[in-house]
């Protein structure tokens, strides 16, 4: 595939991220050429006027867009400031690398199943649940208790949690309110939780845990991420990485777990993470349903169903799977609060996706 655009307009790179394929450079400077099949392309005229007009927005808060397909980074762009150095924090997207943690630590028997009641997990009396919460309804949000982040009354809500001086005395506040595994509601007491577990199981905070299981194996060296008042993990988000580093997460699932020859996470555990446990269109517009902390939506493009899995955060931050078109693709945006940043975010997707054919 040749991607012949003006190197001013559209930063297309000489970059392969290690969980895939190679690629190479052509006789053409600027432009990759990756392994594809026969009439597989990327329409980057399209792409060029994404960033063209995204470029104008006048907003001036998104920040950042790269675009890789079969391993390759084909398109990249900043904005407002922000280049491809810069630490961005995803917000909720963190959520579904919290997720990915718990896999590991189920991976490394730390956690024996996803059927463990979490009461196992945590440090004594961290919770005040009447009934036993497994591990798999942490990670599908069906906890049971009052924690919805969309109800302001919740007493486990996001923001009093925020509020509170002491997160590990604050969850034991927080009641049950219907059998485990009964509603999803969601809930960034419920990934603080899941965070939780993994730092009580492993002895080690989320950042060293990561940095030593996750991040460490796919090449991510620089990222920062917030603790609790008391030195707590923030399991729930805040976790401040580049946008390059979002496509290795993203290629990590895209591929099965698997990094540069080496099985990082199993491929079993990938492929439930990512499967439909959860319908939750009538409660989200933007999602159809929820695995392990993430999401999945399917869109009518060019008269063919396309499956899209995605983390997504505050403002807009996502990182994209487009398992049909091997796709990954990670938008940074600090609209935090605002909604239109979840739409833009769409829109970009919708966009590169009209623009990528096989």
């Amino acid at each position: 595939m040749k991607l012949r655009i003006p190197a001013q307009r559209v930063v297309l790179l000489f970059l392969c991220v290690v969980a895939s394929t190679a690629c190479a450079p052509s006789s053409t400077p600027g432009i990759v050429s990756c392994p594809t099949l026969a009439g597989d392309s990327v329409e980057v005229a399209v792409i060029d006027s994404l960033f063209t007009d995204l470029g104008r927005d006048t907003t001036r808060n998104i920040k950042g867009v790269v675009v890789q397909r079969h391993g390759c980074t084909v398109a990249e762009r900043y904005f407002n400031g922000d280049d491809s150095t810069s630490l961005h924090d995803i917000r909720s997207a963190t959520k579904s690398i919290t997720s990915a943690l718990v896999l590991l630590a189920l991976q490394q028997g730390l956690i024996k199943n996803l059927d463990q009641p979490i009461s196992e997990l945590l440090p004594d009396s961290m919770i005040s649940a009447t009934a036993p919460i497994a591990v798999r309804q942490v990670l599908t949000m069906r906890t049971g208790l009052d924690s919805d982040d969309e109800d302001s009354l919740s007493v486990g809500n996001e923001d009093r949690m925020d509020e509170s001086v002491d997160w590990i005395a604050f969850a034991r506040t927080v009641p049950m309110t219907s059998p485990p595994g009964e509603r999803y509601v969601y809930s960034s007491f419920t990934a603080f939780l899941a965070g939780a577990m993994v730092e009580h199981t492993s002895h080690l905070s989320l950042q060293d845990f990561a940095a030593k299981h996750l991040f460490g194996p796919l090449g991510i060296h620089r990222f920062a991420w917030r603790r609790g008042p008391k030195g707590e993990g923030v399991g729930q988000g805040n976790l401040s990485m580049t946008t390059r580093d979002m496509t290795r997460i993203g290629e990590l699932f895209l591929r099965g777990g698997r990094v540069a020859g080496r099985q990082v996470i199993d491929s079993a555990l990938v492929r439930d993470a990512l499967a439909p446990h959860v319908a939750i269109s009538a409660v989200d517009p933007f999602a159809d349903a929820y695995g392990y902390m993430w999401y999945s939506k399917s869109y009518e493009i060019g008269g063919k169903s396309i499956t899209v899995h995605f983390a997504s955060g505050n403002g807009g931050n996502k990182i994209y799977l487009v398992p049909a078109h091997d796709l990954v693709i990670a938008i940074t945006s600090s609209a935090y609060g605002r909604g239109y940043g979840q739409r833009r975010s769409e829109q970009i997707l919708l966009r590169i996706l009209a623009a990528t054919q096989h």
